[in-house]
């Protein structure tokens, strides 16, 4: 399927959602590139897999801003990858380094960069324990096998509406639990 084909699809699946991430955060190797960057030189000529370009270019068409997250141990190449593949501009944030945080660090630079508050954000990786530490922080997670594609975006998108929709729920539950009107408070005290 080709790159304006992906983006048409994707274009159809996010518009199937009343409710989207301001964010959506990639990580590099093996999410949006089938390689370790580490693994090749700078001088190389690099792939994306087949539906990344596509979706990338939906979001940003739909207005939904995108990111970098990646642990890569050598940013330079990464940096130079995302230049030649013409993809480098389109993110708010690029947060490549090397870390034992399990992205996140690289998550609350993203928030002080864009503001953005996590539970807006949809991430999406090929390893579990970097979706585990950030859905802690409430950034909803999509684990990818081979790569970001149109049925990992569908996934993700439905996700984060459920995600969404839960803590909206429990928001109302809150306010409606703890703010009583004054008056009722004196009604029990008197009682």
């Amino acid at each position: 399927m080709g790159e304006e084909k992906v983006k048409e699809e994707a274009m159809g699946i996010i518009g199937m959602f009343q409710v989207v991430p301001r964010l959506v955060v990639f990580d590099l190797d093996y999410t949006l590139w089938p390689f370790y960057c580490e693994c090749r030189s700078k001088r190389e000529m690099p792939s994306l897999y087949p539906h990344a370009k596509g979706i990338l270019h939906a979001l940003k068409d739909k207005g939904i801003d995108v990111a970098v997250a990646s642990r890569s141990p050598s940013p330079d190449i990464a940096n130079t990858f995302l230049e030649k593949l013409n993809i480098k501009s389109m993110f708010v944030a690029k947060e490549i380094f090397s870390s034992w945080s399990h992205k996140t660090d690289h998550f609350q630079r993203i928030h002080s960069r864009t503001g953005v508050p996590f539970n807006s954000m949809l991430f999406f990786d090929d390893e579990d324990r970097n979706i585990d530490a950030v859905s802690k922080m409430g950034v909803t997670g999509i684990l990818v096998g081979n790569g970001v594609n149109l049925g990992a975006l569908r996934q993700g998108l439905t996700k984060f509406s459920q995600n969404w929709n839960t803590s909206q729920k429990n928001k109302q539950k809150w306010i409606s639990k703890f703010s009583q009107k004054p008056d009722s408070s004196e009604k029990i005290d008197q009682k």
